[in-house]
């Protein structure tokens, strides 16, 4: 009986695919049907971290506004999972002349993943959800879940570099009158983040994500950069950027975001 695997080996060559790649595939396989499960060694397990950050505004005068910018982070790191929460409030009223206020910004958004850790340090299986409540985006309400691939590339004392990609599945209920179903349905999510910190303290973080779909692509983009003021406490400088392909009528399709926030560490 001819060896099917060396068979597999020479079709692969023929085919100009290196025998790099086919190793680097074989792990894979090896890695998601491993009967003894090895945790990332390079993690300290048990670990759990909170911070809370809170930008306020307020402008008096001839025109009067008001903003407020709440959010919450949390990471989890077990033998077997690693888990990310977040979750913001964004408020925003002005008025001008006494005319009266009018709400201008009103968003909740949270979200979480959990990744289980496979038997080699940094691959892992992913699971992931949103919710969003945007009075200004023309939904109601909607929100995604997704499932796939997930890799911690690398962490040092310095950076570290994660990405995922998995496909899923997006929710959206339009406000009333609009009755038209759009966005709704199969999609294939990505996202990667990195991060960097100084000696000083100071942290840099970029993460970007997409969601494709047939109808729609949503993509966000959040670079932030924070630096310690003392103990527990930091100054944080965010811009977020979200463009939609496809949105609903008089909603730009492009929205950016700068803030700049206190941030504290809880533990």
């Amino acid at each position: 009986m001819l060896n099917l695997t060396k068979i597999f080996c020479a079709v692969c060559c023929l085919l100009g695919i290196s025998t790099a790649v086919f190793a680097a595939d074989r792990d894979l396989i090896q890695t998601l049907y491993h009967a003894d499960f090895t945790p990332d060694t390079d993690d300290e397990v048990p670990r759990f971290s909170l911070n809370g950050e809170l930008g306020i505004l307020s402008n008096t005068g001839n025109t009067s506004a008001a903003s407020i910018k709440a959010g919450i982070n949390a990471d989890h790191e077990t033998e077997n999972w690693s888990s990310l929460y977040f979750a913001e409030m964004l408020y925003q009223e002005s008025n001008t002349d006494g005319t009266g206020r009018d709400v201008s910004a009103k968003r909740f958004y949270g979200s979480a993943q959990f990744d289980y850790k496979l038997n080699q340090p940094g691959r892992r299986l992913f699971m992931y959800g949103d919710y969003e409540d945007d009075a200004f985006s023309g939904y109601d309400h909607r929100a995604s879940l997704a499932a796939g691939w997930s890799q911690r590339v690398w962490r040092d004392e310095v950076s570290e570099f994660r990405y995922s990609v998995g496909p899923g599945y997006a929710f959206v209920e339009l406000e009333e009158p609009l009755e038209e179903d759009i966005n709704n349905g199969v999609i294939v999510r990505a996202s990667a983040e990195y991060k960097y910190h100084w000696a000083s303290g100071a942290n840099l973080r970029q993460f970007v994500s997409t969601e494709a779909g047939d109808e729609n692509t949503k993509s966000r983009s959040e670079t932030s950069l924070s630096a310690n003021v003392f103990g527990s406490l930091a100054m944080k400088l965010s811009f977020i950027l979200n463009h939609e392909t496809d949105t609903t009528e008089d909603v730009d399709g492009l929205s950016t975001e700068t803030s700049v926030a206190l941030v504290y560490q809880f533990f």
